[in-house]
C-alpha cells in the first residue's frame, strides 16, 4: 500500500506539533482554532485524528461562528462528536462569553456599536427572533439586559408595558431596544419600524428615554435612529 502521508493520531505527530504540548509552551493564543478543538475533542474517529476531526467541524459548520449557533443535536449528530464532546465544545463557547461579559463589568454604551458588542454573540446565533432591553442610568451605564418577547415580533404582539417594567423598577433613565433576524439581514420591516414608534411614544409617558432600536443581524447590525426611522 502507497503511504498518502495522512497523520491518523494525534501520537503520530511529532510532539512539539501536538496541540496540548503547543498550548502548555506557547500559550492557548498560539493555537489554531483547529488546534483548540482537537483539545477539546482528545480522541478521534476511524480514519481522522482529533486535529482532523476539528478542521473538519469548522469546514463543515463555517468557522466558530458556526458551531456556536448549531445546535446541540446538529453537533453531536457529527462523526466523531456524540453528546459528550458536543457538551464540551459549547460549555467552552458559553464560557468564552461569560468571561467577556464578566470583564464589561456595567458597560457604558457611547454609540450603537457598543449596544451590538453587548449581544451580539449570543443574539445572533438564535434560531428565532428576541427582543432584549438594554436598561441604562442617567450615564448610559447599563443595569441590566433583559428578554422580554420570544418569537415573530410585531407592535400588536409585544406588550410595550412590560417592555418598560424592569425600567421602571430601577428607576431608569433610558432603554435601547434590541432584537434579532435570524435571518442574518438586519434590515429594518415596516412591523419593526411600527414598533419602535409606538416604543418611542410609551417612553415619552413614562419619562424614559428610547435611545435606539437595534436589530442585530449576523455580524452586523443595523440602528434605526441612525437611519432616521421613527425617531424625530
Amino acid at each position: 500500500m502507497v503511504d498518502s502521508g495522512i497523520i491518523f493520531r494525534i501520537a503520530d505527530i511529532p510532539k512539539s506539533d501536538r496541540p496540548r504540548e503547543r498550548l502548555a509552551e506557547r500559550g492557548a493564543n498560539a493555537l489554531s482554532n483547529s488546534e483548540l478543538l482537537a483539545i477539546l475533542l482528545r480522541t478521534g474517529v476511524a480514519g481522522e485524528n482529533a486535529l482532523q476531526v476539528g478542521q473538519r467541524l469548522l469546514r463543515d459548520f463555517h468557522g466558530v461562528f458556526g458551531l456556536h449557533r448549531a445546535t446541540f443535536g446538529e453537533l453531536s449528530g457529527q462523526r466523531g462528536v456524540g453528546m459528550a464532546k458536543a457538551a464540551q465544545i459549547k460549555a467552552a463557547l458559553e464560557l468564552g462569553n461569560r468571561m467577556r461579559l464578566e470583564s464589561d463589568e456595567r458597560p457604558t454604551i457611547q454609540s450603537p456599536e457598543d449596544a451590538f458588542g453587548l449581544v451580539d454573540y449570543e443574539m445572533s446565533g438564535l434560531e428565532q427572533e428576541e427582543l432584549r432591553v438594554l436598561i441604562l442610568d442617567t450615564r448610559n451605564h447599563v443595569l441590566e439586559i433583559k428578554s422580554v418577547v420570544r418569537g415573530s415580533l410585531n407592535s400588536a404582539q409585544v406588550r410595550i408595558g412590560e417592555l418598560f417594567r424592569e425600567a421602571i423598577r430601577l428607576n431608569a433613565a433610558a432603554i435601547i431596544v434590541v432584537h434579532n433576524h435570524p435571518s442574518g439581514d438586519p434590515t429594518p420591516s415596516a412591523d419593526d419600524i411600527a414598533l419602535t414608534r409606538a416604543i418611542i411614544q410609551a417612553g415619552q409617558l413614562l419619562d424614559i428615554q428610547v435611545l435606539d432600536h437595534i436589530i442585530v443581524g449576523r455580524n452586523r447590525y443595523a440602528s434605526l435612529k441612525e437611519r432616521g426611522l421613527a425617531f424625530n
